[in-house]
């Protein structure tokens, strides 16, 4: 559970290499605590600061998880969970980048226009398929409803 790592050295080298002309113009924020300082000035207290952030993490993600089954928006909640851990943790940060990164790759994928309109094609179709289906339900055995409904 330590904040401290060597990868925050290289990752905040490459975050200026990143926001140097030539980048992808957005720097990114230097790996480690966001503790503030007080807390990190000593030592114990930083060491239940990071329990503290890792147990209210833990706690969400698993409301998360649960949710994937349960009612609830799981995956938004687990991402709010890892969120939490990225305040305290290197390894979340990393992770969060990660997912970050390719989230805005799909969504750039998303908007090429090939990929558009192939899914309206497939959309269509689908639509054409569920309406065909329709028809040949209510041709063959009308109005009624496949369930019944006592009044």
């Amino acid at each position: 559970m330590n904040a401290e790592s060597d990868e925050r050295t290289g990752t905040a080298g490459e975050a200026v290499a990143a926001s140097a002309p030539g980048g992808t113009g957005k720097a990114e924020r230097e790996l480690g605590s966001r503790a503030p300082g007080f807390i990190k000035a000593s030592k114990p207290l930083h060491l239940s600061w990071q329990v503290g952030v890792f147990v209210v993490g833990l706690g969400v993600v698993v409301a998360g998880v649960l949710m994937l089954v349960l009612p609830g928006p799981g995956w938004l909640v687990i991402f709010g969970g890892m969120a939490i851990w990225a305040t305290e943790f290197v390894w979340a940060q990393v992770v969060l980048r990660w997912t970050k990164r390719k989230v805005t790759e799909a969504a750039q994928r998303a908007l090429d226009p090939k990929v558009r309109r192939r899914n309206i094609i497939l959309t269509a179709a689908g639509l054409v398929i569920i309406a065909v289906l329709v028809g040949i339900y209510v041709w063959k055995f009308g109005l009624v409803l496949p369930w019944t409904v006592d009044e």
